[in-house]
């Protein structure tokens, strides 16, 4: 035991400089901490949060709490634990550790809730507060919603709540998580004989990672495999592949992964150096179930940033492929409403209800492992026999103004700039516009049959903001 805490019933909403738009953006709260996070915030968040899940589920079970590397991230998750503490909760801290670890530990322990301490693949100056429900499925809107009216003070915290709340430190759990990825897989075949590269992006999954992959037989060799604050997602992980396919080539190793902060996505690298996404993860994992007949009417969720090669191929073999909005909350959604199985996103965000409650990295991982194993052919091989993807170019846009950046689709320039390609380009290539939920940035792709059109639009509609947000 760490703490205990009374519920105070004259608590009050701090004076916070709230954004006038929404905390939460497409993946929780996540923004520079010092700005939009800090430790009253954190508390308040924390307080309301507990007030609300407890009226959602019972006053009785506990919440689930990680975090990843930053130096941010033991002042935040302090602060939540506190104010979670403030409004009767009991807190379960896990330390540092993987978001699907905890999405993991709240759906199996019969948890309140959980909640993670990250900002994923940002960079080291952001954070982020994400929050699952009991059924470790990351918190629903309305939810969202109401733990945000209590922080802008617009609802009465319950004064009869006499449960204090206690933290304890429990990083023992994470042995049943680890437990659930290996088991699966242990009984049906190893990576013996197999050299894999590991960048773990100085994050969430320096602890585990390694050991999961050792365990499985695998020969490990691992890149950015600290926890470290300043460095994490710097100039490595998923969003930095180029350290992971200079390792894999010098290696001489079969196959790498590259993991983001928080270890919810993964990216790969073949033997050859070159990048397997997510679109790529979707396609072999849905050949897999469909060889067995677990996949659905042969369906995938996926995004409107979906390679058009994929698509087309996965057509090919009878398949069926579905788009949702960017984000693995609009996947997982669309999963659950149609009953498919499978989904995810082309950044490495992959979703197996086989397997899993949430995005997993370690698990997509170790999957695709396993597959490449078990076929006999090298990862290389497998993308040969694939498909070919069309030319994808994607720009971010810096845009500091929050406000403006979400109001984008308002700016008739823009607007007539991004009809002016769709128009060009008829048939043969996408357009996709859009304000990031989770960074700073307007976020311009173009996808065309030549990477000599994807540049040329890309760039006109790069300028197109520029000249009309950057004033």
């Amino acid at each position: 035991m760490i703490k205990t805490y009374s519920l105070n019933k004259q608590i009050q909403t701090a004076d916070l400089s709230l954004p006038a738009t929404s905390l939460f953006g497409t993946d929780g709260i996540r923004g520079k901490v010092g700005e939009l996070l800090t430790a009253p915030l954190a508390f308040q968040v924390g307080f309301w949060a507990g007030q609300v899940l407890q009226t959602n589920y019972s006053l009785s079970a506990p919440i689930i709490l990680g975090q990843d590397s930053r130096n941010s991230s033991n002042m935040l998750a302090m602060a939540l634990a506190e104010g979670l503490n403030a409004a009767g909760v009991e807190v379960w801290h896990l330390g540092l550790c993987p978001t699907p670890a905890v999405a993991y530990l709240t759906n199996t322990l019969d948890a309140i809730g959980g909640v993670m301490i990250s900002a994923s693949h940002n960079p080291p100056e952001d954070n982020g507060i994400k929050f699952f429900g009991a059924d470790g499925l990351k918190l629903t809107s309305k939810l969202q919603e109401l733990i945000e009216t209590g922080v802008r003070g617009n609802w009465e915290p319950q004064s009869d709540l006499l449960y204090r709340g206690r933290q304890y430190y429990r990083p023992q759990l994470l042995k049943q998580y680890v437990n659930s990825l290996q088991q699966p897989l242990l009984n049906q075949i190893d990576l013996k004989g197999m050299r894999i590269v590991l960048d773990l992006a100085w994050g969430a999954a320096v602890n585990l990672a390694p050991k999961v992959f050792q365990t499985m037989g695998a020969e490990v060799i691992c890149l950015h495999n600290h926890a470290d604050g300043d460095r994490i997602n710097v100039d490595c992980g998923s969003t930095h592949l180029l350290p992971l396919q200079t390792a894999v080539i010098q290696h001489q190793a079969d196959l790498g992964f590259a993991f983001d902060g928080d270890a919810d996505r993964v990216m790969a690298v073949d033997s050859k150096g070159r990048v397997v996404d997510g679109d790529y993860i979707l396609y072999f994992w849905g050949q897999t179930l469909r060889q067995r007949q677990q996949l659905p009417e042969n369906t995938i969720i996926s995004t409107v940033m979906a390679n058009l090669g994929f698509e087309r191929a996965w057509e090919r073999l009878g398949g069926k492929l579905v788009r949702t909005a960017v984000g693995d909350r609009y996947v997982q959604a669309e999963m659950m409403r149609s009953g498919a199985v499978l989904g995810g996103e082309q950044s490495g965000h992959i979703l197996c209800s086989h397997h899993g409650v949430s995005g997993d990295g370690l698990l997509t991982a170790l999957h695709l492992a396993a597959s490449v194993k078990q076929q006999g052919n090298s990862l290389s091989e497998m993308v040969d026999c694939s498909f070919q993807t069309y030319p994808q170019l994607l720009k971010n846009v810096r845009v500091e103004d929050r406000q403006h950046r979400l109001n984008w689709q308002n700016c008739d320039k823009l607007q007539q700039a991004i009809a002016k390609a769709k128009t060009a380009m008829g048939n043969s290539g996408r357009v996709l516009v859009r304000a990031s939920g989770t960074e700073p940035v307007i976020r311009v792709m173009v996808e065309a049959e030549s990477a000599d059109l994807a540049t040329y639009w890309t760039t006109n509609l790069v300028r197109a903001i520029e000249q009309h947000f950057l004033v």
